[in-house]
């Protein structure tokens, strides 16, 4: 007994025995805290979700914290030696560490949640696509902060760093000038994260036309948006050049779209067979949405007529397939059913009592190729 009287009389004894106390404090708080948890909430609850994303981090947490509390309390009736110094610094680095950890992750877990509730694997994903960016920016901007925050503090523990910190308030101007100029990008990017998360000009999934290249934005960061062009590869843009400079949005309301098919014909070419011939095409497509389906005679010129057809379709690449589809089966009509009236070049003839000198008929496809021959009849 007098062994352990002896022991426990010793200073770090009683700072172990105070640690191992708190140690075994928290892990009990822990595991009836997520105990609870797992029996009172349901999986798919925002605040099970979020719970879910902090377990890690909160199970490293809450012993620091029990660890710093027995520290400071045992701190009131020990010699403050170099070794406890280090200890008690030491451990309040790893709460600040993991304070930042875990308020980082119940900002990914708030996504996470608000991501399951609003998914955009459905048929009018719109309102899911506008909800699920402005979760992605505002929290990868929370993040953001966040660390800086954390960084701040782990660093304002160091007493070389506190001096360093007092020597640059006290030239604030100067130093505010520079950080501001070197830190313009940055501020830049994230204050135009935060318009588009409030503003929208785009969103997750949108089909963008950026600099003749057409894609869909696959990911939104706090600093980039990656554009997935359609050919795999990705485009990758600052988020301050959208606030910056135009582009074209082809979902901003709605992924619906009509598209253009051009065709140039000659002037003896009847329309009417070409419009049932759309018709049997168009209704005989599954990208086409029953919207809109039509035909007009747009421009002519001296030598063609140029066709253009609308068709409609539920999104963007539905339609591109739909258009090569028209297009296709219009110009196969065409060659089988009225090749002569596919565009020609034309040269007219004097009649054959015309003065000599007269200029001699000749006409054939454009283009050119082959012997000229008259227009068939």
């Amino acid at each position: 007994m007098d062994f352990i009287h002896g022991i426990f009389a010793q200073p770090w004894a009683r700072v172990a025995l105070v640690l191992v106390a708190a140690l075994v404090v928290a892990i009990v708080i822990f595991n009836v805290l997520r105990f609870a948890a797992r029996r009172v909430l349901h999986p798919d609850a925002v605040l099970a979700i979020v719970l879910q994303r902090c377990e890690r981090p909160f199970e490293t947490v809450l012993p620091l914290l029990a660890l710093q509390f027995a520290l400071m309390s045992a701190s009131l009736g020990l010699p403050q030696t170099v070794w406890f110094k280090a200890l008690h610094h030491a451990v309040t680095v790893a709460v600040y560490v993991a304070l930042t950890w875990l308020a980082i992750r119940a900002v990914s877990g708030v996504e996470r949640a608000i991501n399951l509730r609003h998914p955009v694997n459905i048929e009018d994903n719109l309102r899911a696509r506008q909800v699920q960016t402005q979760a992605k920016v505002l929290s990868r901007s929370a993040m953001f902060l966040i660390g800086v925050l954390g960084a701040a503090l782990i660093l304002m523990t160091f007493p070389k760093v506190q001096a360093f910190g007092a020597s640059i308030l006290a030239s604030a101007g100067v130093a505010g000038l520079v950080v501001g100029l070197a830190a313009r990008p940055v501020l830049g990017n994230l204050l135009a994260g935060l318009q588009i998360a409030l503003a929208q000009p785009i969103r997750l999934d949108d089909v963008l036309i950026i600099q003749n290249e057409w894609g869909r934005v696959e990911e939104i960061t706090g600093t980039f948006v990656i554009l997935k062009i359609w050919d795999e590869r990705r485009l990758v843009i600052p988020l301050q050049w959208f606030i910056e400079n135009p582009f074209q949005n082809w979902t901003r309301t709605s992924s619906q779209i009509l598209g253009t098919v051009f065709l140039y014909v000659d002037y003896g070419l009847p329309l009417a067979p070409l419009r049932e011939e759309l018709d049997r095409l168009v209704h005989g497509a599954p990208e086409w949405d029953k919207r809109v389906f039509v035909l007009q005679l747009t421009d002519a010129d001296q030598r063609t007529m140029q066709l253009r057809i609308l068709v409609s379709s539920k999104n963007s690449g539905l339609n591109f397939d739909l258009r090569c589809r028209v297009r296709e089966g219009l110009i196969d009509f065409l060659q089988r059913n009225y090749p002569q009236h596919l565009p020609q070049l034309r040269v007219d003839t004097a009649p054959h009592d015309a003065p000599s000198g007269a200029p001699v008929h000749v006409e054939q496809p454009l283009g050119g190729g082959g012997s000229p021959s008259p227009e068939p009849k």
